[in-house]
């Protein structure tokens, strides 16, 4: 047992009556939650993971008592005034005798060491709170790419304390992901996203652990990428093509049935993989989905809306009321096998063809009819260029548009 402390009490520090619905409670309860993972994870890591939590509540204590946390050594190294000014401070609180207080005025704990290889879980326990909104399958892809580029930094400078990385080290990285994409040639956004990542989580262990870094990383990215090409299908041949009979045999049917789902709603994914019962609506005046965060963090706040059933997707549903549970938060598992089927049928025009590209040709041909703007932001989930008033377009001037575009399923959906 690491946790010796018996029954401990924390309050929320909001009062009921000032949040009769809980809504502040429930974010600070979060918070907690979150303070006292971090808590538990430094106890499990021993003698090192014990002093940064020391380290992290000195600091904290010492923003409360509104100073910036200095270590024993900077503050001898500083002004005389400094130092008899903190003491004071302690005397005016009667706190001379207060372990903590002391520690966090005088600098009583040491800054921690931190190597590369314990930069991703520094960085996880200052950002945790960020993945009580995320599934699971979301905190896999948001820790793998920076996993992966702490991974890289290492296997070329080796597994080196932050505070002595150098300039040279960092340009050293970035004129090896330069060789790696001359050689290989690999993607300039690649090589980017590491040194952004790399230079984000230094950015964040910094600011919290007050190790003033230098910013070594700073103005490193490589000039030269060229945005990827988001390519649209024409609708004659997603009609002719992808919807004819037969086209998706070799498909099973919640991935064949997500597809005619994607093709009339525009879709993303995810959002189509994640429906469940509560969020399809078969038995309404007018059938539809409602995109909501679910147990899962949102792309964009405008992501979440609701769509009109119509063509397909109506049809398809009619055999899904309860959702896909084989791709439930698997929406890359979804896109692996869709693309694969696609690509051994032909049915991928060029390299930059993809089952995703059914969103863009859905939003192409909202515009071919001359939907209002206002109405295609809706349905696609993206941000209207104006103030937001009022509820927006009804589902019934949603549907209007949605079947003037609607595809004809195959006989046998």
């Amino acid at each position: 047992m690491l946790d010796r402390r018996g029954l401990v009490r924390i309050s929320t520090g909001v009062a009921v009556a000032d949040d009769p619905r809980g809504v502040r409670a429930r974010s600070a309860v979060q918070a907690l939650g979150a303070e006292l993972e971090t808590y538990w994870r430094n106890l499990k890591e021993g003698p090192s993971g014990e002093a940064r939590q020391r380290f992290a509540n000195a600091t904290k204590r010492a923003r409360s008592l509104g100073l910036a946390y200095r270590t024993n050594e900077e503050l001898a190294a500083g002004p005389l005034d400094e130092i008899m000014a903190r003491i004071n401070l302690l005397l005016d609180r009667n706190a001379v005798d207060d372990e903590k207080d002391v520690a966090a005025v005088m600098g009583g704990e040491k800054r921690p060491t931190l190597r590369l290889s314990d930069l991703l879980k520094e960085f996880e326990a200052i950002e945790q709170q960020n993945f009580l909104a995320m599934s699971p399958n979301q905190v896999k892809k948001w820790r793998n790419p920076k996993k992966r580029a702490v991974d890289n930094l290492i296997g070329v400078i080796g597994d080196k304390e932050i505070a002595r990385l150098t300039r040279d080290d960092a340009v050293e990285f970035r004129e090896w992901w330069q060789k790696r994409i001359v050689e290989e040639g690999l993607d300039i956004g690649t090589a980017n996203k590491d040194i952004g990542h790399v230079s984000k989580m230094l950015r964040v262990v910094d600011l919290t652990n007050q190790l003033k870094l230098e910013p070594v990383f700073q103005n490193l990215r490589l000039s030269g990428a060229v945005a990827a090409q988001r390519a649209a299908f024409t609708d004659t041949f997603v009609q002719d093509k992808i919807l004819a009979e037969g086209a998706l045999n070799g498909l099973n049917d919640e991935a064949r049935h997500l597809v005619y789902l994607i093709a009339d709603t525009g879709l993303r994914l995810s959002e189509a993989a994640n429906l469940t019962s509560e969020t399809i609506h078969l038995d309404h005046e007018i059938p539809h989905i409602r995109v909501r965060p679910n147990g899962r963090r949102l792309k964009t706040d405008h992501s979440a809306r609701d769509i009109p059933l119509v063509g397909g997707a109506l049809e398809a549903m009619k055999l899904h009321p309860n959702g896909f549970p084989r791709y439930r938060d698997k929406a890359a598992s979804l896109s692996a096998l869709v693309n694969k089927v696609l690509t051994n049928k032909k049915l991928l025009p060029t390299p930059q063809h993809s089952l995703y590209s059914l969103r863009h040709t859905f939003e192409d041909r909202l515009t071919a009819v001359e939907a209002p703007e206002k109405v295609v932001a809706y349905l696609m989930g993206h941000k209207w260029i104006r103030p937001k008033y009022g509820a927006g377009p009804s589902l019934a001037q949603k549907q209007k548009w949605l079947q003037r575009i609607a595809f004809t399923p195959p006989v046998r959906v």
